[in-house]
């Protein structure tokens, strides 16, 4: 997995967490190649459109997806080891067509970043365990120096992997004490990385398994902070989130299956909101554990609405019938910019509201103890 600073800290925190331990990628910010070394011949892999050509360098560079198997069952030593060469292999494929582009391209807008990319992916490729393109990376000019331009960047997301290992060890002790020791890591880290994005973007993250309260300052800090304008935004919308705590949820929609499904209709019973994807590893190892919620409760007045994120309705409906999940789910198939996740600020999945019985919003992390808490609410006058 090779991405950027932001983008990497972005990402669902849980499963990133267990990608620090697992796959460290190397930075994202590089020193350009020496222009004054003769060209290498190389395979030819790009179209001979320029713009065509940038277009699969860029698809190159998004690596390998996990086999679907690991969604529902933990990957063994072996299989995550044969999955971490093959993500060697593309980004060494991913390297030899940004070099191509920078060779065959040179006047393009976009050939300095190419290089950079050669570059990176050769470094991705060597860690991930292909180790005949060492050389490759030796004359494309190394590895990032750990004391140069990328230094401070390496330093703390060196650091920032580390805590999330710190974090990892607190499983055992629910997902809860997981955030709160992350928390701690970057609030030491802040000390001496006060200024530097990544920091702001880890918090972020960090509030989505934090209690309301301390959610909450959390977004209000950032938003006040001086960090870059798309960090504030996501803050603002966690504060918002927040602040439907307490306040009727409005969730309209027409079902996948034709039911017409009206939240403030639901008055007298409690219900799960379940912001999912079929292509979401965790969210669907979360599904028997929902399932058994709702054959327990649902008898005594427990509902749930699926809102989710997929794309593909036939993809979809395939999976509804084979899980056999009989609760309502809201499709409108575009993804991450479904009317609701955008509505609600979602930034992951899976995300579990819960709704009283009065129809008020209740819980925004029903993930943890989902049994006990609706229970809880079902017992309420």
């Amino acid at each position: 997995m090779v991405v950027d600073p932001l983008a990497f800290m972005k990402s669902r925190i849980i499963p990133v967490l267990a990608a620090l331990c697992l796959l460290a990628s190397p930075s994202g910010v590089v020193c350009a190649q020496d222009t004054t070394k003769p060209a290498v011949a190389v395979p030819k892999l790009l179209p001979d459109d320029a713009d065509a050509a940038w277009a699969e360098v860029q698809k190159a560079l998004n690596p390998p997806t996990p086999p679907k198997e690991w969604n529902e069952k933990q990957p063994s030593p072996e299989e995550i080891g044969k999955f971490k060469l093959e993500m060697g292999k593309a980004a060494g494929v991913a390297a030899d067509k940004a070099k191509e582009f920078h060779t065959r391209f040179p006047e393009h807008a976009q050939a300095a970043t190419a290089k950079d990319h050669e570059r990176r992916m050769l470094a991705a490729a060597v860690n991930l365990g292909v180790t005949d393109r060492a050389e490759a990376l030796k004359a494309a000019g190394g590895a990032p120096d750990p004391q140069g331009e990328s230094g401070p960047q390496d330093e703390l997301m060196k650091k920032l992997q580390e805590a999330a290992g710190v974090a990892m060890k607190k499983q055992s002790e629910g997902l809860p004490a997981v955030f709160g020791e992350f928390e701690r890591g970057i609030r030491a880290l802040q000390k001496d990385f006060p200024d530097r994005p990544e920091i702001y973007a880890a918090l972020l993250e960090v509030c989505e398994g934090l209690p309301a309260e301390k959610a909450l300052a959390i977004a209000r800090e950032i938003e006040e902070a001086k960090t870059e304008p798309s960090l504030k935004q996501q803050a603002a919308g966690i504060r918002k989130k927040y602040e439907r705590l307490g306040k009727p949820l409005p969730i309209r929609f027409t079902a996948l299956d034709g039911r017409a499904i009206d939240l403030t209709a639901m008055k007298g019973k409690v219900v799960l909101v379940d912001f999912w994807a079929t292509w979401c590893g965790p969210c669907i190892r979360e599904i028997p554990t929902v399932k058994a919620a709702y054959e327990k409760l649902h008898p005594k007045g427990f509902e749930i609405v699926g809102i989710s994120f997929d794309e593909d309705k036939e993809a979809l409906e395939k999976f509804v019938k084979e899980k056999e999940m009989p609760w309502a789910q809201y499709f409108d198939g575009k993804g991450w910019g479904n009317q609701y996740g955008a509505d609600f600020g979602i930034a992951s999945i899976p995300a579990m509201w819960l709704i009283d019985k009065q129809g008020n919003l209740r819980d925004l992390n029903a993930r943890e103890d989902l049994v006990g808490k609706v229970e809880k609410l079902l017992a309420e006058k």
